[in-house]
């Protein structure tokens, strides 16, 4: 596992995680009834587990897709007026403008 963010945003993982994980504790010793409290702590202690291993699994796999989100593009995206030729390649498709 290769750390997939840099060092500012692995910071203010670990900064928003914590904030949000001592807001979270702080209102549930209020309203320990509440449900949502505990789904925010269990989210903010995944961001500071982020921050501190500097590994994001969406980002990985966001990286891993190789634009397998866009392969049903829309056509007035991608129409004949613009200037873009596409390579395909065995694991990825590169758009180039010319």
């Amino acid at each position: 596992m290769r750390p997939n963010i840099g060092i500012v945003n692995a910071l203010i993982r670990i900064t928003c995680g914590l904030t949000m994980l001592a807001w979270s504790t702080s209102k549930y010793c209020k309203r320990p009834w509440r449900d949502s409290y505990i789904i925010v702590m269990a989210l903010a202690a995944m961001k500071v587990g982020e921050g501190i291993l500097r590994f994001c699994p969406i980002t990985y796999l966001f990286e891993r897709s190789n634009f397998s989100f866009f392969n049903g593009y829309d056509d007035e995206y991608f129409d004949d007026d613009d200037d873009f030729d596409y390579e395909e390649d065995e694991d990825k498709i590169v758009y180039e403008q010319s």
